[in-house]
């Protein structure tokens, strides 16, 4: 039974209660643990704050598991010593492929030696809030085992020095496949997946292209019939700083620098990374989303008026105004 509780900024909040134990009883349940995956490359300035808000969670059941992509800095030295003083039960950490981020977090994400009811994707030079997981733990318990489902949300933008500079942009819209398709809604760091959709992407090829694996994992959640659940509250302080592998996109000029990628062309290498994933996973798509992808497919590289009628009829939808303009544009200039 899930209840909804009103929060003193105005949203609401979710109350679970699973097999008539309270969420704060099912927090304590060793049942339900947690693998916290983080990929590490170089991080050792902000990592200790990132490990700190990992011990100061709420929800006490987790299992972080690091994948290294042969760090050159502090960052291995950091970690072993936050693993001797965990134990080694507590925090493993591995040595990652070294070609790239997102097939960093997808090779770990395979590891037989990574077990657990929910993933959650850490970058690592960010600071969670203490109840991130609990809140993730509670949207997730509410689906059933059978059905792939995702947690995410807002975060809380700061500086190197943890000044705040606002939050990422606040997304209306349902999530969707058809949002899905132009759009990753949220960071990787904030999302936490449930073992049905951890076996979707289990079913990758071994050389799939990874656009980025937040994408990727609402493609696959939201194609494959599975719960996407977008929380407005932020969950996390995501750091910018001089490093970051993609930023954040709240300021006028982020989202321009946007915009100009994707009329450069590169919108439609991602898009085509990205179809020949789905393509490979279409045993596992609904019957729903192949008519999308079809649509989608044929707008794509159809002629002008072809490709604007096909695109329509797909539904695709970007979460603001300004995006769907310039989905527009796209489409237009046969940039998608």
């Amino acid at each position: 039974m899930s209840t909804r509780i009103p929060s003193e900024d105005g949203t609401e909040r979710l109350k679970t209660r699973v097999e008539g134990l309270s969420l704060a009883k099912y927090c304590n349940d060793e049942r339900a643990h947690v693998a916290i995956l983080m990929c590490t490359y170089n991080g050792g300035a902000f990592l200790r704050e990132q490990l700190e808000s990992f011990a100061d969670q709420t929800y006490t059941h987790w299992t972080l598991y690091v994948s290294d992509d042969a760090s050159t800095d502090a960052t291995r030295t950091i970690l072993k010593e936050y693993q001797a003083r965990w134990g080694e039960g507590r925090l493993r950490l591995f040595d990652g492929p070294c070609e790239g981020f997102g097939k960093n977090f997808i090779s770990l994400l395979k590891r037989a030696d990574v077990h657990a009811d929910f993933y959650a994707f850490s970058d690592q030079d960010d600071v969670w809030f203490n109840d991130k997981l609990e809140r993730s733990v509670a949207s997730l318990v509410t689906r059933p085992d059978s059905e792939p489902a995702l947690f995410c949300s807002r975060t809380q933008l700061v500086d190197a020095t943890r000044q705040t500079l606002g939050f990422s942009p606040l997304f209306a819209r349902p999530p969707s496949f058809k949002n899905a398709l132009v759009q990753s809604l949220a960071g990787a760091n904030t999302m936490t997946i449930n073992q049905a959709a951890r076996d979707l992407m289990l079913q990758l090829p071994d050389d799939a292209d990874i656009v980025a694996h937040d994408w990727l994992a609402y493609l696959l959640v939201s194609g494959c019939g599975g719960h996407v659940h977008y929380d407005a509250r932020a969950s996390l302080e995501y750091r910018q700083h001089g490093r970051n592998v993609i930023g954040a996109n709240n300021r006028l000029q982020d989202r321009v620098k946007r915009l100009r990628k994707m009329l450069s062309g590169r919108f439609v290498t991602w898009n085509d990374a990205n179809v020949r994933i789905l393509r490979a996973l279409d045993p596992w798509l609904t019957a729903e989303s192949r008519a999308v992808l079809a649509h989608f497919e044929k707008g794509r590289r159809a002629s002008a008026l072809t490709r604007c009628y096909e695109l329509r009829r797909s539904g695709v939808y970007r979460q603001t105004t300004l995006g769907n303009i310039t989905l527009i544009i796209a489409a237009l200039l046969a940039r998608v």
